[in-house]
C-alpha cells in the first residue's frame, strides 16, 4: 500500500504539472470558462448551482464565469423546465467553436511536446499508459 500511495503522489503530481504547463503555454480562454464550458458541452444544460457543486467552487464564482461566457455569447440561459425560479446555463454554438479551438490548442501544445522530447518506442509507451490513466479514472468515477 505505501508503494502505491508514493505511484499516486508522483502520478498526481506529474499529471498536475503537466495540465498546468499546457494551459500556462496558451494564454486563451480562463480556466474557469474552459471547464464550465466543458461541463455543458460533456453533462448538458446545468443551473448555476449545480455548475458551482460540480466544480467546487462558490456559486458567486461560478455566476461570475457565467455571466463573461454569456456576455461572449459563449452560453445563454433559459428557463428551468420544472422549476421557474431557476435559469439553466446552455453552451451555445459559438460556445461550442471556442471550446473547441480551446481543446486543439491544448492538444497541439501537448503533441508538439510528445513530438520534440518522445522517441517512438516512449510514444508507445506513453499510449499503454494512457490506457491505464483511462482505467485509472473509470475505477474512481465506479
Amino acid at each position: 500500500m505505501e508503494e502505491s500511495r508514493r505511484l499516486a503522489e508522483d502520478l498526481r503530481a506529474a499529471v498536475g504539472q503537466l495540465v498546468r504547463s499546457t494551459k500556462q503555454n496558451l494564454g486563451t480562454m480562463p480556466d474557469a470558462e474552459a471547464a464550465v464550458l466543458g461541463l455543458l458541452d460533456r453533462d448538458g444544460p446545468r443551473t448555476i448551482a449545480e455548475l458551482a457543486q460540480t466544480r467546487g467552487v462558490r456559486h458567486q464564482s461560478a455566476a461570475r464565469t457565467v455571466k463573461e461566457l454569456a456576455l461572449t455569447g459563449f452560453v445563454a440561459t433559459r428557463p428551468h423546465p420544472t422549476d421557474g425560479r431557476k435559469l439553466l446555463v446552455h453552451i451555445t454554438p459559438a460556445g461550442r467553436t471556442a471550446l473547441e479551438r480551446e481543446r486543439q490548442a491544448r492538444a497541439d501544445v501537448l503533441a508538439d511536446a510528445i513530438d520534440r522530447t518522445l522517441t517512438a518506442r516512449e510514444r508507445d509507451e506513453l499510449r499503454r499508459g494512457v490506457e491505464l490513466l483511462v482505467r485509472l479514472g473509470a475505477r474512481i468515477r465506479a
